[in-house]
């Protein structure tokens, strides 16, 4: 016998990325909105549910859908996603007897006319009902209608209860459904958080030797105290000898360089050891447990390479490529050269092992207390690698959060985001004028890429110094500071930048290397040395740990301010409203007048503003203001508006 044919059409399913090829992304405690287009031919009534579950459960759970837009057929439901687990949802839709029944003899009521027959013919919905759900309270309501007269029977059928009863068993044999589609949810650190990244090595008071663990938790209470949530660090594995890297670089090493963390393994082992100067696997433990103890978390650079002593080298020469000389091949991105470093071979035919090897590095991390990995270079690895092991380490542990550094293609960016990494680099330390600003912010927050790409703004890194802080001293930071602060509701600052430490390698402009980098050399720091934003940093992750609404993403709105160096842009969440206004100028004060998008205040409203960086008060009136932002006093306002309403 021919399957019954699916009368019911849907379309333009809402979020579904690539046809259901990836998932989307959410946090724990989101309200997952569904659209679809639902419709069918005549003028029948439809209902339309979301289905959804965590997946590898096989109940599946509903939530009713609404009809938005009569119109354009457009249908929409939500639920609520509440725990850090990957989700399956779809949505279902029928069409509905009952409803079409009581439409159509309604408007015959309406009209004078008898409508005995019509009364048989709901009857019979409401018997199949009956026997399709073994419910006794359909029953009995078929005993009262066949016992009533023909207005008891015209009341029963249009009574709220029959309607109730019907809606919970509905003739659902000929539905239809959309194929399952994915949700990952995340926790919400995923979303928010500031990072703040360190070589551990370097956080010691003695010249020419590394510092420990225990020495670098004594850095740990002024990182918390500046308010970051998550400690970056550098990888702490041991490093080869073989064409290690001296100072700035240099391809020749002196006998007390420590060379590059990025060259991975030595006879002290490899990607599960840690360097003897750092300490131990236990003192490790102990710098994870007192970060948690101050509030936050610990992500360790995770960097898919090797130097030339690794032991797989020895145990695993299969995973490598050799020359035709017999020599390694060590990496290279013509026309730079890594000596210090060899790629694994992703296409050797033991691959899998080589992928089980990697997965579980990761997972041996995660049972020392990591749950956050910054992963460097995956742009240089196979895709489908990423999807594979992310999805194996989520499965069991849904909280790891995997950062991808992949400053590469727009399409390779956002294909890694998609197959799995929580969050990703971005070009924001490369964006400084107002229109590519709002161009590409538009983009990341409005546009698809909202959907599974979420962009951690680092502002600086150990490898990219942006011209803007070689040239703009202390404003350049403070307002890219204040941008990717509050631009995005996840970002990061590499250690130094605090101290506004701007010295290129190198005539200024021409590079983005440190001079003197701690990539290749031990540093101390003077932690305290005049001119630092220490405090001014303390301040903008105060405000946004206040504010929810600098919490999110996609609340993101750009508001017209009459300077092309000036930046205004607000952020809403509920009642929280926040503010930002940028001078992108670090040399010259800048004058603008800024317009409230329509309806946050009357034509001569007075209102007092609030500016949070310097928490002042004044009074205002009006649905605009001018502002004058001097880069020596005041790169950046941040404010929230006191109206009547408001304060109603």
């Amino acid at each position: 016998m021919r399957e019954a044919y699916k009368p019911v059409v849907i379309e333009g399913v809402y979020p579904e990325l690539d046809c259901g090829r990836y998932p989307v992304k959410r946090e724990v405690g989101d309200v997952f909105e569904v659209r679809a287009n639902i419709f069918k031919e005549g003028h029948d009534k439809l209902a339309a549910v979301v289905k959804y579950r965590e997946k590898g459960k096989r109940k599946w759970a509903e939530s009713p859908m609404k009809l938005l837009n009569p119109g354009l057929d457009r249908w929409g439901g939500s639920f609520d996603l509440t725990e850090n687990a990957r989700y399956e949802y779809a949505v279902e839709a029928w069409f509905d007897e009952f409803e079409t029944w009581r439409s159509e003899t309604e408007k015959k009521v309406d009209d004078g006319q008898i409508v005995e027959l019509e009364l048989i013919e709901g009857r019979e919905i409401v018997a199949k009902a009956s026997e399709r759900s073994g419910d006794a309270r359909l029953a009995t309501m078929l005993d009262e209608f066949d016992g009533g007269f023909y207005e008891d029977r015209l009341g029963l059928l249009f009574s709220k209860d029959v309607r109730v009863l019907i809606a919970e068993h509905p003739d659902r044999t000929r539905s239809t459904c959309c194929k399952n589609l994915e949700v990952v949810v995340d926790r919400v650190r995923a979303r928010y958080a500031a990072w703040y990244e360190m070589f551990p090595r370097s956080q010691g008071t003695e010249p020419g030797r590394s510092a420990t663990f225990r020495e670098a938790e004594a850095r740990l209470p002024e990182i918390s105290s500046m308010g970051f949530d998550v400690v970056y660090l550098t990888p702490i594995h041991p490093i080869g000898t073989t064409n290690r890297k001296g100072r700035n670089n240099a391809l020749v090493a002196g006998p007390d360089d420590p060379g590059s963390p990025y060259g991975i393994g030595s006879e002290d082992g490899g990607h599960m050891a840690v360097h003897p100067d750092l300490g131990t696997i236990e003192d490790f433990r102990h710098f994870v447990h007192k970060a948690r103890e101050l509030g936050m978390e610990v992500a360790l650079d995770l960097a898919v390479q090797a130097s030339p002593d690794h032991p797989w080298i020895r145990e695993h020469p299969e995973w490598f490529k050799f020359r035709p000389d017999g020599t390694i091949k060590y990496a290279e991105n013509p026309p730079k050269k890594y000596q210090d470093i060899v790629n694994v071979d992703f296409y050797s035919e033991d691959w899998r092992g080589l992928w089980k090897e990697l997965r579980d590095v990761i997972l041996f991390w995660v049972e020392q207390g990591v749950e956050t990995f910054r992963v460097d270079n995956p742009h240089t690895k196979p895709l489908p690698f990423w999807e594979w092991v992310i999805r194996e380490v989520q499965k069991d542990h849904p909280g790891v959060v995997f950062l991808s550094e992949a400053f590469t293609r727009p399409r390779v960016m956002q294909g890694l985001a998609k197959l799995g990494f929580t969050q990703s680099y971005t070009y924001f330390t490369w964006r400084n004028e107002k229109a590519e600003l709002v161009e590409y912010l538009t983009e990341l927050t409005q546009d698809e890429p909202k959907e599974y790409m979420r962009p951690n703004f680092f502002a600086n890194t150990h490898d990219i110094l942006p011209h803007i802080l070689q040239f703009g001293g202390r404003p350049a930071f403070q307002l890219r500071l204040v941008l990717a602060a509050t631009l995005s509701s996840v970002y990061g600052i590499y250690s130094g930048y605090e101290l506004c430490e701007n010295t290129p390698r190198g005539e200024r402009g021409t590079t983005v290397y440190y001079a003197d980098s701690e990539v290749y050399e031990y540093k101390v720091w003077d932690w305290d040395r005049p001119g630092n934003i220490k405090e001014y940093v303390a301040r903008i992750n105060e405000i946004r740990r206040e504010n929810p609404a600098l919490h999110e993403l996609t609340n993101l709105r750009f508001h017209e301010a009459d300077d092309e160096n000036v930046l205004f842009y607000s952020k809403t969440l509920g009642e929280n409203t926040v503010f930002v206004v940028v001078n992108l100028d670090p040399h010259e004060a800048h004058e603008a007048t800024l317009s409230y998008p329509l309806g946050i205040v009357g034509d001569d409203e007075a209102y007092m503003i609030e500016e949070l960086i310097l928490q002042n008060e004044w009074k205002e009136r009006g649905p605009s203001r001018r502002v004058r932002l001097d880069p020596g006093l005041n790169p950046a306002e941040i404010f929230r508006l006191r109206t009547p309403r408001t304060e109603a």
